[in-house]
């Protein structure tokens, strides 16, 4: 069994992975920390996990961790991770990464849009973990850097046809909605059940922090620099990802066409779901689970492309894609413990 550790584990994303990881045949939760729950048992902070993850939570102490676990995944704030994540690679553990602190390349765009970077040597070693893309050197990684959820919904919508070099880079536009729990545990005014309830906004319009992470995922995948219009929408629901990617073709493609092409790419995808030509996703269809549906319509008379793709933001968006890049990292079979169909209704 490999031991693992959850670093933050009394955020969503903690609770996520308690729950995934229990589950997980080849995996035993050996460690996880919360500096605000000290010395409760997770299961007591979070009740879904009674009987199943009765841990006590430690306080954060690399040498504590790192004593308990081979695997660590850290489930912290960007600029709190880079604080000991390196300490964890030095005593030669692997290590899923859920900040942003190592998902961005370069050190100047990382400091344009976060702060600071503390371990800038790193970030040339760490891996993209999005699976789809980076599955072989995601296998050969000590250092995954998770994707963010909103990137992972982009890329899963977008590389198909920028690979193809079928769609217009500079024409891209993306509409994307999520779910309240993309705002984490802690208690924000915005986030607030009267603040949310039968309500519907844009934030951090032209100035979201995931915005950099999309192109540089974009930009790697169509051999040329992308820029994009993004902006994300605040849904009155827990839990979910729906992304509305907008591109100019650069010839004549028919729906089927397309469709055909998605299903080409990710026909050996296990966690991608191309919807049956016509349809298109919807977030209560990949709830609870690490499925990413995605589908679309060519406008024949705006010769554009409309791509939507759905994810849960805490599983395919977070813990899911974790346990998955942990599996790729570990030689175990992509799959385990994410065999959870999605909760409906």
């Amino acid at each position: 069994m490999l031991n693992v550790a959850i670093v933050g584990a009394s955020g969503y994303t903690g609770v996520e992975l308690a729950r995934l990881l229990s589950v997980h045949p080849g995996v035993s939760i050996a460690c996880v920390t919360s500096q605000q729950s000290a010395g409760k048992p997770l299961s007591s902070v979070f009740p879904s996990l009674r009987g199943l993850v009765d841990l006590p939570c430690d306080p954060l102490d690399v040498e504590l961790v790192c004593s308990k676990a081979d695997l660590i995944f850290a489930a912290l704030p960007h600029k709190t991770a880079m604080e000991v994540v390196p300490g964890f690679l030095a005593a030669g553990k692997k290590v899923v990464d859920l900040s942003a602190d190592y998902r961005l390349q370069d050190q100047a765009v990382y400091e344009q849009w976060y702060q600071a970077h503390s371990s800038p040597e790193l970030l040339a070693e760490a891996v993209y973990g999005l699976p789809e893309l980076y599955r072989d050197r995601i296998k050969e990684s000590r250092l995954v850097a998770n994707p963010g959820c909103y990137p992972t919904s982009v890329a899963i919508a977008l590389a198909p046809l920028l690979k193809a070099d079928l769609i217009r880079p500079e024409s891209l536009i993306i509409d994307s909605k999520s779910g309240t729990s993309g705002a984490g545990r802690s208690a924000k005014v915005g986030a607030l059940f009267c603040e949310v309830n039968e309500a519907f906004k844009a934030y951090g319009v032209a100035s979201h922090r995931h915005t950099p992470e999309i192109e540089q995922t974009l930009s790697a995948v169509a051999g040329t620099p992308v820029r994009v219009n993004f902006t994300p929408h605040l849904l009155p629901v827990s839990r979910g990802i729906l992304s509305t990617c907008y591109a100019d073709l650069r010839q004549g493609a028919t729906s089927r066409d397309l469709h055909e092409l998605f299903e080409r790419t990710y026909a050996d995808e296990p966690f991608v779901r191309v919807c049956e030509a016509g349809a298109l996703p919807d977030v209560s269809f990949v709830r609870g689970s690490n499925f990413a549906d995605v589908g679309l319509v060519v406008d024949s008379r705006t010769q554009r492309v409309i791509v939507v793709s759905a994810i849960d933001n805490l599983v395919k968006g977070a813990a899911g894609q974790a346990v998955q890049n942990m599996n790729l990292m570990m030689g175990f079979d992509e799959k385990d413990g994410l065999g959870v169909v999605p909760l409906f209704p």
